[in-house]
């Protein structure tokens, strides 16, 4: 049995959701709101004390991380493998999820909570959002999260996360040069656990790094194209996420444009 807590604008959440869509594989759902807090309650930290989502469960064991789920996936359901077969192939791969993991996930994280969820923490409670932030376990992403909520785009963490992913965009069109996935001739590992990334730029109206670069305009249409796209992403997209980034998302063209153009 696959039990997934998960959320559903998360984009984590959404990778490993991707992955299980690929494989064709049943899984019970377990959403987590995590602006009210729920990844921070003790039954919750039992199974992930890192308090972020998502969390596998299989067969009663547990496991934390999603590029470790994804793979830990893949491993037991390998009929269907999406690493590949090449080792130069899957060392590639690796690379491309190791950077999620070494500063894009938090990037994205940065100019999500700056431009659109800081307005959510923003309506509660001075004390709610205290609690809220003391809760979260990692200091870095603490650090960040209040910024963000105090200065929004005006945050010093911003600028620099604007241009990590502006960076990432030009390497993706670069390594695109090539071949027509992340790794290679097929697709993979690296490419599910970006789809959402891509996503998630467009939503925040940050999508204007991508179209003047053809290679990754093609390759994210395609990402988006897939069966599994509509049913682990598009169909658990929030109307009132997509609100709030909707509300915004044109003020954050505009300072996007300026800062890079900078």
């Amino acid at each position: 049995m696959i039990e997934l807590f998960h959320n559903d604008m998360s984009v984590c959440s959404a990778k490993v959701r991707i992955v299980l869509a690929e494989k064709g594989l049943g899984w019970k759902s377990h959403t987590l709101n995590l602006r009210a807090g729920d990844a921070q309650r003790p039954e919750y930290l039992r199974l992930n004390p890192n308090a972020v989502v998502p969390t596998l469960v299989h067969d009663a064991k547990v496991v934390v991380e999603s590029a470790v789920i994804c793979e830990y996936l893949d491993d037991v359901w390998a009929e269907t493998p999406l690493r590949p077969g090449n080792p130069l192939a899957r060392a590639r791969m690796r690379l491309w999820t190791k950077q999620l993991d070494e500063g894009v996930h938090a990037a994205t994280g940065t100019v999500s909570a700056c431009i659109a969820f800081r307005h959510q923490h923003m309506k509660k409670s001075a004390e709610d959002l205290k609690r809220y932030i003391d809760g979260i376990p990692q200091p870095e992403r603490r650090e960040r999260i209040q910024k963000a909520v105090e200065f929004g785009m005006d945050s010093p963490t911003f600028a620099p996360a604007l241009r990590r992913l502006d960076r990432l965009i030009a390497d993706i069109e670069r390594a695109l040069t090539d071949s027509d996935w992340l790794a290679g001739e097929s697709y993979c590992l690296a490419d599910a656990a970006y789809t959402p990334y891509m996503i998630r730029l467009e939503h925040l109206g940050l999508g204007d790094m991508i179209k003047p670069r053809p290679r990754i305009a093609d390759w994210t249409a395609r990402l988006f194209a897939r069966p599994s796209f509509k049913t682990a992403v598009a169909d658990w997209f929030n109307p009132e996420t997509l609100a709030v980034f909707e509300a915004h998302r044109e003020s954050a063209r505009e300072k996007a444009a300026r800062i890079l153009k900078a």
